[in-house]
């Protein structure tokens, strides 16, 4: 009979020192999936931001303002715009004559 309560005894202590490690294995699960899943929000923020910015980049006033000041363009005169025909490859018409 004491033998019997003993090996209970043992069982029942690595039982519960199962049930621990497991907890703690799950714990230390859940705090990963959690700071992957900032991780996540977080780049979904950074990438919100980087198509706000690309959007403001591609806008139209701001490429013509970046080719005025830094490359020094301009718009062309009408009567200096030629139109060509894409197909035949030759002036298909010029503007102001």
């Amino acid at each position: 009979m004491l033998r019997t309560n003993l090996l209970l005894a043992v069982v029942l202590v690595l039982c519960a020192l199962s049930v621990v490690t497991a907890r703690h294995h799950a714990r230390r699960a859940f705090i990963g999936l959690q700071a992957e899943q900032d991780r996540a929000r977080n780049l979904d923020i950074e990438w919100g931001r980087l198509q706000l910015e690309q959007s403001t980049w591609a806008m139209h006033t701001h490429i013509e303002q970046v080719a005025r000041q830094h490359l020094q363009m301009a718009v062309p005169e009408p009567k200096q715009i030629r139109m060509l025909n894409l197909l035949s490859g030759t002036n298909a018409k010029e503007s102001g004559q």
